[in-house]
């Protein structure tokens, strides 16, 4: 429940600090004395966007807090997933200045306004007449139906598996994007796979190919010029036919002189060399001759491996490989995918029987819930001097699944005998709207823990015993929960527990507004001004207490 609220420099309030009560409390005031500011402020602590023509002369900046009391609300997995500090007693604060710059603290620490209105929409509702269009909106009337029939706890175990079916269906299309797209692509797949397979990868080492073709090529060169040089060497009147008479003469000369030894033994040298040199070049001829098949079939692999290299935009046959192997992982992808999106087909098939059986027990517990609603709701709606009112919920069954189930509502509503009902949307006034939003909050008050509620002149459009029945109501409610309301009506503000009265005042020359705790008398005295205006007569001061005795 809310504590206390302090506001600073914000519109025509210079400063105030407000504390509330659980229970029922009423806010009066005159037309324009500032009842507005106090709403713009709370909304504002609320995580509504700042409107910086607010902030007041004092200073350049204008200063909402509020202090909840959170402990019945279970908000700890809230504040360990923001990384705030949990205190069962918290403080929001809201900062705006002239600048253009606004700030939001939880408990002193800095969160953005989108953490501070998820957390205050668990602490406080403000209803207004407007908020009674929420009664048009066939979401709230199904959550509304929902909550009466103690519901909630089974749509979240329902929400929970259509979630599951939703992301199976997500995973499904994408899949089938996938598939589509491999599907698309496994032609051109297949044809680069069979042109990378051409070149036998795995068998052929091509940097030896290449090597080779590059000795084909100049093959018929290099046999010419080693036949020359092997004819050079071996042939009749060649080099070693020439040495050997030489090297021969000069062992029979060898004790001539020492120098002839040494020479001779150079010779041999020479000779043995060039006898290997000879055999080693008429060898290597035979290896150098190529077939002409043998370089043509070498020209036209090595032709086909550099298209391919400069095709896929790598250097080697490393880099080909891997194209290769990318292909076959894209074929193979294929295959994977059919198999994926079987198997999710056949679970997805069980998971939307159990979601539509699900959504069929859910749908029928509505239907059987929807009667006794419809008569608690008019029972209260008697008591709203609308006896004649007739409410039901008419459920009908949709074909498609969403996150509520399969059931589509219409609230019927008439207020008239002999008048056919019709959706509400159609047929209720403000006046009547703005009972059942009262009635509909009683009965779900019995229900669950609620939050702080602030009714804005939701009773507008009423009067007299309309008004004193409102008024009985707003006082049951307050009960059950922290119950505020703005209100002009005598009636509503007599059956209060606690009394705020905003009021106008002139200091020095200054326009302020400010909000007063009124005391039991003073709040006689305020009832009674809602009656006879600003002369109180001495029966409007009975009146008033009678109202409060009633």
């Amino acid at each position: 429940m809310l504590h206390t609220l302090r506001i600073q420099n914000f519109a025509l309030i210079e400063t105030a600090e407000l504390t509330f009560e659980s229970g029922f409390t009423v806010i009066t005031g005159e037309t324009g004395s500032g009842k507005s500011i106090l709403l713009a402020a709370l909304n504002l602590i609320l995580g509504e966007r700042a409107d910086f023509s607010v902030i007041g002369k004092a200073c350049d900046k204008a200063i909402v807090e509020a202090e909840f009391s959170i402990d019945q609300f279970q908000l700890t997995a809230f504040f360990e997933s923001n990384d705030l500090d949990f205190s069962a007693h918290t403080i929001l604060r809201r900062e705006i200045n002239t600048a253009g710059k606004s700030r939001a603290f939880i408990n002193d620490t800095p969160v953005s306004l989108t953490v501070m209105k998820e957390l205050t929409s668990c602490l406080v509702n403000i209803h207004s007449q407007y908020n009674t269009l929420e009664l048009k909106n066939k979401t709230y009337q199904l959550e509304v139906l929902d909550t009466l029939a103690d519901l909630i706890p089974q749509r979240a175990v329902y929400l929970k598996k259509f979630k599951a079916l939703q992301l199976l269906n997500e995973e499904l299309s994408a899949l089938k994007i996938s598939h589509e797209k491999a599907l698309y692509e496994q032609d051109f797949a297949a044809f680069q796979l069979e042109e990378l397979a051409e070149l036998n990868l795995e068998k052929y080492a091509y940097a030896e190919l290449e090597a080779e073709l590059k000795l084909a090529e100049s093959s018929e060169e290099i046999v010419s010029v080693l036949t020359a040089f092997h004819g050079a060497i071996e042939n009749e009147n060649a080099v070693l036919s020439q040495l050997r008479p030489v090297k021969n003469q000069l062992e029979k000369l060898e004790e001539s002189h020492p120098k002839l030894v040494e020479i001779n033994e150079r010779l041999k040298s020479v000779i043995i060399e060039l006898t290997d040199l000879s055999a080693d070049v008429y060898s290597f001829i035979d290896q150098v001759e190529i077939q002409p098949q043998r370089l043509l079939e070498l020209t036209e692999l090595i032709n086909k491996y550099n298209h391919l290299l400069k095709k896929h935009h790598v250097t080697d046959q490393l880099g080909l490989m891997n194209v290769f192997n990318q292909y076959e992982s894209a074929v193979s992808n294929l295959e994977s995918l059919t198999e994926l999106i079987t198997d999710l087909e056949a679970q997805k098939t069980i998971v939307q029987k159990e979601v539509w059986e699900q959504a069929t027990d859910l749908h029928q517990a509505r239907i059987a819930a929807s009667e006794f609603i419809s008569k608690d709701l008019q029972l209260i709606l008697e008591e709203l001097k609308l006896p004649n009112t007739t409410l039901s919920f008419d459920l009908s069954e949709r074909s498609e699944l969403n996150a509520t189930g399969i059931s589509d509502i219409a609230f019927l509503f008439s207020a008239n005998i002999g008048i056919p009902i019709v959706p509400i949307e159609k047929a209720a006034s403000g006046g009547e709207l703005s009972r059942v939003m009262l009635a509909l909050q009683k009965m779900i008050s019995e229900k669950k823990t609620l939050p702080t509620v602030l009714f804005d002149e939701i009773d507008t459009g009423v009067s007299g015993d309309v008004a004193q029945k409102i008024g009985n109501l707003l006082q049951k409610m307050g009960n059950h929960f922290q119950l505020m309301a703005i209100s002009h009506l005598p009636q509503v503000a007599a059956k209060a527990t606690y009394h705020l009265k905003v009021e106008k005042e002139i200091v020095a020359n200054k326009t302020m507004t400010k909000v007063i705790q009124l005391t039991e008398d003073e709040s006689i005295q305020e009832i009674a001004r809602l009656m006879s205006g600003e002369v109180i007569t001495a029966g409007a001061i009975e009146t008033a207490k009678a109202l409060k005795l009633a």
